[in-house]
């Protein structure tokens, strides 16, 4: 079984993290005295690999951490690597949710097409890691739907799903055809492959 410090601190994002990987990969908590990371980089793939450096670092252990962007067409990618404080530092979901439709206002059903984008990365001690990509495509609706998931979900229609938005799907449902969901079984095959004996690197896209 592998064994990873969850770099996260939002819940939301280490459930999903559990529900999607199972008991297969061992996740331990982050230390209660790390500090927040600064998500300085320009990428998601910058931001995943500060906050996983940061927990191996702290503990000498091996490390998993994921980065999220929604992308959209209208806003010329954003809020893309500012998604989680598109409305400010420290921004709630709601309000992230709230500037996104106002940045939105009026714009088509071309100007509405999205997609979210996570890159999740594993870090060992020593410099080893295990990066994988999972991308959803859909469109961004007028006003929120649904009471469950985080995030922009209730405003996220994904691709070929009956027009419900994330937030009005079950947790299963959701993480079947999610980014997360994509990114994350792509994350547990590369480790499998890394185990065979393969050269550990980029994770197989969804």
């Amino acid at each position: 079984m592998s064994e990873f410090v969850l770099a996260t601190a939002n819940p939301d994002k280490a459930r999903e993290f559990a529900g999607v990987l199972g008991p297969g990969v061992s996740l331990l908590p982050r230390p209660a005295a790390l500090g927040e990371v600064a998500e300085t980089g320009e990428t998601l793939l910058d931001n995943a690999r500060l906050k996983a450096q940061a927990v191996v670092a702290a503990t000498g252990l091996p490390a998993v951490a994921d980065d999220t962007g929604l992308e959209v067409d209208g806003l010329g990618g954003a809020p893309g690597v500012r998604s989680s404080r598109y409305a400010g530092e420290g921004a709630s979901y709601a309000a992230n949710v709230a500037a996104l439709l106002r940045a939105l206002a009026g714009a088509g059903e071309a100007g509405r097409r999205a997609r979210f984008r996570t890159v999740v990365l594993a870090a060992w001690p020593g410099g080893r890691e295990v990066v994988a990509e999972g991308v959803v495509e859909g469109s961004i609706v007028l006003e929120p739907r649904g009471a469950g998931g985080f995030g922009y979900d209730p405003v996220f229609v994904p691709d070929g799903c009956g027009g419900r938005t994330f937030a009005e799907m079950d947790p299963d449902e959701k993480n079947a055809v999610s980014h997360r969901g994509r990114a994350l079984r792509a994350f547990a095959a590369a480790l499998g492959d890394a185990g065979r004996g393969e050269r550990p690197g980029r994770g197989r896209r969804p």
